[in-house]
């Protein structure tokens, strides 16, 4: 079962007036990005707080300090020194970050984890006999430069730390795109990231294998060095508890990107039982990407087999002009196009302002 419609984007916003509204009965007006729907969903507008529409919102809102008051007694052992190896390139992490948003966040995933061990149970005693164990899957999208594979890392290492000790995995789905030869063969070099760019029907496979208990599953391999995925290189997951599966257009409803997916399609979000969209403006995350490209100038590009090696050279103006040009033709173009029009299908989406740090979280209750 898909997790929610296109029509159900959670909105938090301001008024026609320009003041800004309560996220919900009893919640403090939330502050940070903004999370009001992206066209073609523009004409919705947020339940009016107080009304019988707020109170059937599928959505709660919640502030930073709101969210933070959930973790209840989830497990936190981390240590200064342990920050700098989960922070990304552009995306740094504080243990202030850890215990507001990612206890809570692995507590949630806990108790969703345990409830589903339950029904699964529950059918194969209606069932009369024993059912595979799968692993808990978890899908994690949002836009390039936005901090995907930073939020995996900092996840599964709270996770890791709870007392259920389950083992978790990553997979980014950048290995699931078709390899260069192919891109440049269909004319999709410029189109890598776009949903056409995957070769979508492995991927789905790789998701049913580990749904159907299938013990060990390989992903393919994807090197940012090469620009590539790389021949013969898989991520073996094995016995998994969870897998947190991140990437571009994972929520998608279609391949042929349209409203809905035509009837009997299976797309990828019908494996998750989680899903989180990782947001922010997009003028935060142009600015975000343009940072990246600079840092990625002095380190990955400096070295001779990179493929974009030739931008190593570049001075600073011109390494600026370059981004911002990619991040406008390709980046942002399938921002707005595939992936900001998914958001309203997570269950949960967790707006980062431009410090990067998660200042508001809307959480799909029904």
């Amino acid at each position: 079962m898909r997790s929610t419609s296109p029509g159900s984007t959670p909105t938090i916003g301001c008024d026609a007036s320009g003041d800004r509204q309560p996220a919900a009965v009893g919640l403090e007006p939330p502050v940070g990005p903004d999370l009001s729907p992206a066209p073609p969903l523009d004409t919705l507008t947020r339940p009016v707080p107080g009304t019988s529409e707020e109170r059937l919102s599928l959505y709660a809102y919640f502030t930073r300090r709101q969210w933070a008051e959930l973790h209840g007694d989830t497990a936190f052992d981390f240590e200064e020194s342990e920050i700098a190896g989960l922070a990304g390139l552009n995306d740094p992490v504080s243990l202030d970050e850890i215990r507001a948003i990612y206890l809570p966040l692995a507590r949630l995933l806990s108790l969703n984890i345990s409830a589903t061990e339950t029904r699964r149970a529950a059918t194969s005693k209606f069932l009369e006999r024993p059912l595979p164990r799968t692993p808990y899957l978890v899908g994690l999208a949002g836009s390039v430069s936005v901090g995907k594979s930073t939020t995996a890392r900092v996840l599964q290492r709270v996770m890791l730390a709870a007392p259920q000790r389950r083992t978790i995995a990553i997979v980014p789905t950048d290995g699931f795109l078709y390899p260069n030869r192919i891109l440049n063969e269909r004319g999709l070099m410029s189109r890598k990231g776009f949903p056409e760019s995957y070769d979508l029907r492995r991927l789905l496979r790789f998701l049913f294998d580990l749904k159907a208990g299938h013990r060990r599953v390989e992903a393919p391999v994807y090197s940012h060095l090469l620009y590539d995925v790389v021949p013969g290189q898989t991520i073996e997951v094995s016995d998994a508890d969870v897998v947190i599966v991140e990437g571009l257009n994972i929520l998608q409803l279609s391949s042929t990107n349209s409203a809905s997916a035509p009837e009997g399609e299976v797309v990828v979000s019908d494996f998750f039982d989680t899903s989180i969209y990782l947001d922010a403006e997009e003028e935060v995350l142009r600015r975000w990407y343009v940072e990246r490209f600079l840092k990625l100038r002095e380190t990955a590009f400096a070295d001779p087999l990179s493929h974009f090696h030739h931008y190593a050279g570049l001075t600073v103006p011109a390494a600026v002009a370059v981004a911002e040009d990619l991040w406008d033709r390709i980046n942002g173009l399938n921002l707005r196009e595939n992936i900001l029009p998914t958001r309203g299908r997570a269950g949960l989406v967790l707006a980062k302002a431009p410090d990067h740090s998660i200042q508001r979280i809307a959480l799909r209750r029904l």
